[in-house]
């Protein structure tokens, strides 16, 4: 039996999701139900459908708070000092993806039904990701060029996410690539030259 007023409706979304991202990191994507859910936290099924609406709604919102989870990491990284910030930035998303790999997989594993229909409030936690990569980027352009940073950065963030998925997935190592960080790095210092960025490496 479910505990059916145990909790207030805010209280449950956030039960919901909690014991939902434990879960998710414990099994991945494809291990992942709402139905498991519910029963760990002492719930029916329709509780959990009542407050996010459906499975997709559900995932949507968990992985939402991965990348929360995510840019939180990358502020941590850059805090803990040195110059060259976009290396920090290159390392912390790779930590970020070795670290919570199912989490991190269940984002890309996911396809929302709708994903024109997302909820503003999830769209915009997704983009303090790509805003924090922008405002380091920003950092270090010349000024007349700061307005191409929202556009380097989603290009840059697409080379480093591949680099790293081929890294997780084993696909540089069939193709002899032993250094995946540094050669995403590479990249990404290549492509900041060419737009006139000055150099932060000591």
């Amino acid at each position: 039996m479910g505990r059916r007023s145990d909790h207030s409706r805010a209280e449950l979304e956030a039960l919901i999701l909690a014991e939902g991202q434990r879960l998710l990191a414990e099994t991945g994507y494809a291990g992942f139900s709402g139905r498991e859910v519910a029963k760990r936290i002492g719930y029916s099924i329709g509780t959990i459908y009542n407050v996010f609406g459906s499975h997709d709604a559900l995932l949507t919102a968990l992985n939402s708070q991965t990348f929360v989870l995510w840019a939180e990491a990358l502020r941590a990284k850059l805090a803990e000092g040195g110059a060259d910030r976009i290396a920090a930035l290159v390392e912390g998303y790779f930590d970020f993806a070795e670290g919570n790999r199912n989490l991190w997989m269940a984002i890309y594993d996911h396809r929302p039904a709708a994903a024109a229909d997302m909820p503003d409030g999830y769209r915009r936690l997704r983009a303090g990701l790509t805003g924090l990569v922008e405002g380091e980027i920003v950092r270090v352009l010349p000024e007349a060029r700061a307005g191409e940073a929202a556009a380097l950065a989603r290009s840059l963030v697409a080379t480093v996410h591949g680099h790293c998925f081929f890294e997780l997935n084993g696909t540089f190592a069939l193709l002899g690539e032993r250094d995946a960080r540094g050669a995403a790095l590479a990249r990404v210092r290549e492509t900041l030259a060419a737009a006139g960025a000055r150099s932060e490496r000591v």
